[in-house]
């Protein structure tokens, strides 16, 4: 870097404002320019690691430096950068580790560090194992008790100017002792078994043999059973000891080709330790099933078909599957050997087809041929069945095009065609609609009916419904009209009778008459009924409160010529009963009400 000290004096009067450069406390690191003030390196190769930061005491003088010049001076600081050039250094030569023999992929063994004298990146490194060998290998304490792994570290970022100094990485050694647990058997081979066994094989028959040891120190005795959830059936065994598997049931290789077992093997005196291997059995086929036709083959020829004409092409199944292949041969069977009417040929393919030997049928005379099929295959043992191709004689016309076969018309004889089984089914379905609708119409007038015969009903009768609020309730009604039950105070107005206070004190003053009086009484009690109602209706009719439809309304009216006269209570109020009621106004405030009714009256009042 530069310094610059200035000087306030004259710079053109002498030597006052020259100024003179010098580092002080005889520093040899860095050196500055007695002149420029420029400070520079008086050495080589600094080294960052030993010393990262100096301080230099800079001093400048007036007067070009001579006798009696004034001097000022200033600190300056100076941080060396780093450059990578110092190699990784692993802190031993050789570490040490241990790790049990069943720790899983991926489980941490130990941890070693490598150093850098540099700084920030250039102290960025990588590991890696050389001469890596078996190491990644499953661990076995019985085979490998210990590994020595070499581990080595190296610089990312090397610089090309410091690669004289040598390598930028370093190495050192990783021995791993491996610890012994108690592991489960091993099978032999590990990825499970094949095995093969005839079809035929007897009952007890050896399948085959599995192997599994107890890899510990100890080899321990191992014992064998089988996953009954994988044989459900229970169709092999295996010897605990020996672990040699045999058959408990015969064998069927058409019902399942293969078997698939599951085998467990466990230490003898420690059953938690324990492993599993898949076993597979392939049943191998035995010629134990006939050759059949492959199905039930009927065939149509026509009357006029000519000598050796192709009538049909048959085939066959076998439910055995030879390694070698299938091979079947076809004959016609003994009893039809001698028949002039049909041949066989074997197309040498697995398949035969049947030809005619004459020309000329009549089905008149014979409508269907039965014709038996012999069917041989390869073996070994060779096996055979025999099976029946049906043909029939037909009808046919000019172009050779089946018209009519006797048998077959008379099975369609005994049945009904698509075409009128579908006719059939529409006739039923209408029949059903129809009988819906019929019942769904009587359902509707029925409901008509009952419709008006309920209008009826409410147009003449009306409920009410309305429940009054009690004893207690004195705003629902009034308490006046109820003590004077028999006032009707618009009866006063009626032309068509006089004017009467009570009509049931009317009665009685009528029934004291007799003889002619008592006529014209009765004569007029009916007449002051007709009066009556007919007051009633008009007022009725006026009311605009009522329903605008006619209703029922109900008087109580008792008239006149009642031998027994009144027999409600409220009328002891104008007897001469001398019951005292005064009592009824002790019961309470429930019959309260009620000793209003009875109370003693005012002599006055009644005699008005």
């Amino acid at each position: 870097m530069k310094v610059t000290a200035s000087d306030a004096d004259d710079p053109t009067y002498g030597s006052s404002a020259r100024v003179v450069y010098s580092v002080l406390d005889e520093e040899k690191i860095f050196t500055v320019d007695r002149h420029t003030g420029i400070i520079m390196t008086a050495v080589a190769d600094l080294d960052r690691e030993t010393q990262d930061r100096y301080e230099l005491v800079v001093k400048a003088t007036d007067m070009a430096g001579q006798m009696g010049g004034l001097s000022g001076s200033t600190t300056v600081t100076i941080v060396i950068t780093d450059v990578n050039d110092n190699p990784p250094r692993f802190p031993q030569k050789m570490y040490q580790f241990s790790v049990s023999e069943g720790a899983a992929v991926g489980t941490p063994v130990g941890r070693i560090i490598a150093t850098d004298a540099d700084m920030g990146e250039n102290t960025d490194m990588s590991y890696l194992i050389k001469e890596e060998g078996d190491l990644f290998k499953k661990l076995d304490f019985e085979s490998k008790r210990t590994h020595n792994v070499v581990v080595e570290a190296v610089n990312k970022h090397v610089d090309p100017r410091f690669v004289d100094l040598g390598s930028f990485r370093d190495q050192t050694i990783v021995r791993v002792s491996v610890s012994d647990i108690d592991e489960p058997p091993v099978f032999q081979p590990a990825e499970g078994a094949i095995m093969e066994v005839q079809e035929d094989a007897k009952v007890g028959a050896m399948v085959g043999i599995i192997s599994a040891r107890d890899p510990d120190g100890k080899n321990n005795p191992v014992r064998f059973s089988i996953d009954r959830t994988t044989d459900l059936e229970m169709i092999f065994r295996i010897d605990p000891d020996s672990g040699a598997i045999t058959l408990e049931k015969i064998l069927d290789r058409e019902t399942a080709g293969w078997h698939n077992i599951t085998v467990r093997a466990v230490e003898a005196d420690n059953h938690t330790m324990a492993s599993h291997s898949a076993v597979s059995i392939r049943i191998l086929d035995v010629n134990d099933n006939p050759p059949e036709l492959a199905t039930p083959y009927e065939a149509s020829i026509c009357e006029d078909a000519k000598p050796g004409q192709l009538i049909h092409t048959i085939s066959v199944v076998d439910r055995d599957e030879p390694q070698t292949g299938h091979r079947f041969y076809f004959t016609l069977a003994p009893e039809a050997s001698s028949n002039r009417h049909f041949t066989l040929w074997d197309v040498k393919d697995n398949t035969a087809g049947i030809r005619t030997q004459r020309s000329g049928f009549n089905r008149q005379e014979q409508n269907v041929y039965f014709l038996p099929i012999l069917v041989v295959d390869s073996g070994p043992p060779s096996l055979s069945s025999t099976g029946t191709l049906t043909i029939h004689v037909c009808g046919c016309d000019t172009e050779g095009a089946i018209q009519s076969c006797s048998a077959t018309a008379y099975v369609m004889s005994a049945a009904l065609s698509p075409g009128a089984l579908i006719a059939l089914l529409v006739c039923m379905l209408i029949l059903i609609v129809l009988v819906l609708l019929i019942l769904t119409l009587k359902r509707h007038r029925k409901g008509q009916r009952m419709t008006e015969d309920e209008e009826d009903m409410r147009d003449n009768v009306i409920k009410y419904n309305d429940e009054g609020g009690g004893e207690q309730d004195t705003q629902a009604y009034d308490m006046s009209a109820l003590r004077n039950l028999y006032d009707f105070p618009e009866a006063k107005s009626c032309d068509s009778g006089p004017d009467i206070r009570s009509l049931p004190q009317w009665i009685q003053s009528n029934r004291a008459g007799g003889g002619a009086e008592g006529a014209e009484a009765t004569a007029a009690d009916f007449s002051l009924f007709k009066g009556y109602i007919r007051k009633k209706v008009e007022q009725a009719d006026a009311d605009l409160s009522v329903p605008p439809y006619d209703s029922f309304q109900t008087y109580a009216f008792e008239g006149s010529s009642s031998p027994a006269l009144s027999l409600s209570s409220i009328h002891t109020l104008s007897t001469t009963s001398e019951q005292d009621f005064s009592y009824l106004s002790d019961w309470g405030p429930r019959f309260r009400q009620l000793a209003g009714y009875y109370a003693p009256g005012n002599p006055e009042e009644e005699g008005s």
